[in-house]
């Protein structure tokens, strides 16, 4: 049976490569984007499965909006991939609150209220997905990426007590977690005010993004079909990381977290009230 998607930040990088292997398996995709004319080709090209929507994810009301006309048009949402995102760079005491702020309206806020929008209609059919746009900084950070990593890190802490309470109901949720992919993330970062006392750490990571863009190893159409394997799975994992950069980083970054415990393991165990 073809599925139903809803997929947020979808004209382009990973969203539309969602939306191209969901058409590919004969599937409907509600296409969202702020620009949605930006998807005009993948509507042309596949009128019968490809519908363009107008949303700004930050918008709670209009995310409610497109979710129900889209169960009042189609019956159902199958699969909610929550997508749209942005990047930003600069140190933690350079950020603004308006600057952290604003990424978090994108990255936590906005899926959150999209997820209240649909879990009424999947816990009803005790079925459908949920796929989170996490990165291989929803687990761990370095200079430069101390708001980028705090949304994802507070979106896998949402998800992965979701999944508790959603798997009994049928419904599955799955963080995906990529390394550096061909997507034109990097190439629309945002960037905060620069301290000259940061250049020799926050410097590095913006010379990073603004030479890289282009040049990724991973590939979104991969990508995509990893994430539709996954769902598909009879054990559908909570976190999928792709790239070998994801895989490599976070497995240091555990085995780091690991040691640490272990050196303090003694001090840990013993703040407890004697007796």
């Amino acid at each position: 049976m073809s599925k139903v998607w809803l997929i947020t930040g979808a004209n382009s990088g990973f969203g539309r490569a969602f939306t191209e292997a969901a058409v590919a398996a004969g599937d409907t995709v509600v296409a969202a984007a702020r620009r949605p004319e930006s998807i005009a080709d993948l509507v042309a090209a596949h009128p019968d499965q490809v519908e363009a929507v107008r949303l700004d994810v930050t918008d709670v009301a209009a995310g409610r909006a497109v979710v129900d006309d889209v169960v009042a048009r189609h019956g159902r949402i199958d699969v909610l991939v929550n997508n749209a995102g942005r990047t930003h760079v600069g140190a933690a005491e350079e950020t603004t609150d308006e600057e952290l702020r604003s990424l978090f309206d994108v990255h936590v806020f906005g899926p959150a209220a999209l997820i209240r929008a649909v879990l009424p209609h999947m816990r009803a059919r005790r079925s459908g997905a949920i796929v989170q746009l996490s990165s291989m900084g929803g687990q761990m950070s370095f200079a430069g990426f101390s708001a980028y990593s705090a949304t994802k890190f507070a979106l896998e802490g949402l998800s992965e007590a979701l999944v508790q309470e959603v798997r009994p109901l049928g419904v599955k949720v799955l963080i995906v977690e990529p390394g550096a992919f061909r997507t034109g993330l990097m190439g629309n970062a945002s960037v905060s005010g620069q301290i000259e006392d940061y250049e020799a750490t926050v410097g590095a990571t913006r010379q990073m993004i603004a030479g890289g863009d282009g040049q990724q190893p991973g590939d979104p159409a991969k990508a995509a079909a990893a994430v539709i394997a996954a769902l598909e799975a009879e054990e559908t994992p909570l976190r999928l990381p792709l790239g070998s950069d994801s895989v490599d980083a976070l497995v240091e970054h555990l085995e780091a977290v690991r040691g640490e415990i272990a050196a303090w393991e003694k001090t840990a165990r013993g703040t407890s009230f004697e007796g």
